[in-house]
């Protein structure tokens, strides 16, 4: 594999972290930005294709962490026009490395590019204002602006989680730069059931109570703390005990790249990820409410999303989110290509729990574009 590149020092990884509240906190947290790189270094080294890792600087001088990933250059590269690239955007408290089983397959057929959200991962960690609309935009332009300097004129773009639903208002904002669409198990699509009340007693309310499967511990321990504090205060409030408690309340994530490491690679790697100065959780915060329901439900706008634009949603067969939004959307989009797919033995982390399901779908997606 080629040598890890980078636009700008090492050392400056950590600027993010002089100015915040936490950096007095250095031997309390047992985080940094550098241990967070080499975590993540040491994930990378899995990937098999060839490796472009830099900071992009955006024009307000925000940088976000991105890869990108090709297949090996032949001896004699036949000539053919150029496929168009595979976007991936990370959910809430990941970051690029959560792609590992991913990248490698989806790069053989054109370029894949993964970054870390404004706010998230090794990206710059701004301060985000508190309401929901401001912040949301504070991420698509992000986004656009990302797009922008890297120079790709268009791009299948695909997003997880809350990356899906900040993918949906990018492709609504800047439709003609999305050839294709793809939500895994996207976040903030449905609006809060309103509470029953006597007065709609003896009515059917098959259709009005949103069906869920029961949310995870670790989700009901998040949306405990998110109306009081940032979502992952208590990772950092926990101190030197941070790293145990997510192997406690996340093993699943231990489990689901057991194929690849057999230590805490990946559990450590979420927990530097999300021990770090808060930033994207203040603006997630903003964006959410309690139990993670969205303050401006993607339902209520998806239809702005113009017909030109395709658009498939993924869900895992055994995901805490309801795939009956997905059904709305396919409604709400009658004139327009939208599919809605289940993947069988998947949760809400879609591409590591059936990684080889999850590629060949999202191979044929980008297939079905060029």
């Amino acid at each position: 594999m080629d040598p890890v590149q980078t636009t700008t020092p090492m050392q400056n990884d950590c600027e993010t972290e002089s100015s915040s509240i936490w950096s007095w906190w250095p031997s309390w947290r047992p985080t940094s930005m550098s241990l967070l790189k080499t975590t993540e270094s040491k994930i990378l080294t899995c990937i098999q294709n060839d490796l472009w890792a830099r900071f992009v600087t955006l024009p307000n001088q925000d940088r976000i962490w991105t890869l990108t990933v090709t297949k090996k250059a032949v001896r004699k590269p036949v000539e053919r026009a150029p496929k168009t690239p595979l976007v991936m955007v990370h959910g809430f408290g990941g970051g690029v490395g959560l792609w590992i089983r991913n990248l490698d397959t989806l790069s053989r057929s054109r370029p894949v590019y993964a970054f870390d959200l404004l706010g998230f991962g090794r990206s710059s960690r701004p301060s985000f204002p508190s309401d929901a609309a401001k912040a949301e935009e504070q991420f698509v332009d992000s986004i656009e602006q990302w797009r922008a300097s890297v120079g790709l004129e268009n791009m299948i773009l695909l997003g997880h989680s809350l990356g899906g639903y900040l993918a949906t208002s990018y492709a609504i904002q800047y439709p003609s730069r999305v050839s294709h669409l793809i939500l895994v198990d996207p976040w903030g699509f449905p609006e809060r059931p309103e509470t029953q009340t006597q007065s709609q007693e003896g009515q059917s309310q098959e259709t009005e109570v949103v069906k869920r499967r029961p949310l995870p511990h670790w989700v009901k321990a998040i949306a405990a703390v998110v109306s009081l504090f940032n979502p992952l205060a208590v990772i950092r409030a926990a101190g030197p005990w941070g790293p145990g408690l997510v192997n406690r309340f996340r093993p699943d994530f231990k489990r689901k790249f057991e194929d690849v490491f057999d230590d805490d690679t990946m559990t450590q790697y979420i927990y530097h990820c999300n021990a770090q100065s808060p930033s994207g959780e203040v603006g997630f915060r903003a964006m959410s409410e309690s139990l993670g329901w969205a303050k401006r439900p993607m339902l209520q706008r998806v239809h702005l999303l113009p017909p030109s634009v395709p658009l498939t949603m993924l869900y895992g067969a055994q995901s805490w989110v309801d795939s009956s939004s997905g059904d709305k959307v396919v409604q709400i989009r009658s004139q327009a290509h939208t599919k809605v797919l289940l993947i069988n033995e998947a949760s809400h982390h879609v591409y590591a729990d059936q990684p080889e399901e999850f590629n060949r779908v999202v191979k044929n997606i980008c297939n079905s574009v060029n």
